[in-house]
């Protein structure tokens, strides 16, 4: 599955990744990520560096990319809560993936890292009002946001990037 540009396209973005957990409880989709994420590093053992081709993510880089997200969500969410219709900019997920060194990271801290923002970012979202979930930013490629469409978006961004990262690793094993 392609994702279309979220700079160029950023409605058909918000669709897709919103698509992906319709009809599911986002907290749940959110909870059983870094459980599907361990698997992955494991599974992918020697080949979790591999790109598939030279412009597509390793196992580990699509980890590393959705704890990048969290690391920047976790940032998004208490914004939008604390303050009144606050700036989100916008990040060039390839540029983060790639002058990080992603592929570099040690795959553990990385899961560690993850593990310990999505528990606090759940809980946050638990202990917080549907007015409060309600509360918007100004995201500058897509406009308005809120934390409740945030917290979707970030769940549809879990599965698309987890089956991502499973066909990175399906590519390198045959």
């Amino acid at each position: 599955m392609t994702s279309p540009d979220p700079v160029t396209q950023p409605q058909a973005y918000q669709e897709l990744l919103l698509s992906l957990v319709e009809g599911d409880d986002p907290a749940n989709v959110q909870a059983g990520t870094p459980e599907a994420m361990r698997r992955l590093v494991t599974d992918a053992g020697d080949r979790l560096r591999t790109r598939p081709e030279e412009r597509e993510w390793s196992v580990l880089e699509c980890v590393a990319h959705v704890a990048q997200a969290e690391i920047v969500y976790a940032g998004r969410y208490r914004w939008i809560l604390a303050h009144d219709e606050p700036p989100l900019i916008g990040y060039d997920q390839d540029l983060w993936v790639d002058r990080l060194h992603a592929n570099e990271a040690d795959a553990e801290q990385l899961l560690a890292l993850f593990a310990a923002l999505r528990t606090a970012n759940i809980s946050l979202w638990q202990r917080t009002s549907e007015a409060d979930r309600a509360r918007v930013g100004m995201h500058a490629e897509r406009g308005r946001e809120s934390f409740d469409l945030s917290f979707r978006l970030i769940a549809g961004h879990d599965r698309f990037h987890l089956e991502q990262a499973e066909r990175a690793l399906a590519a390198v094993s045959s």
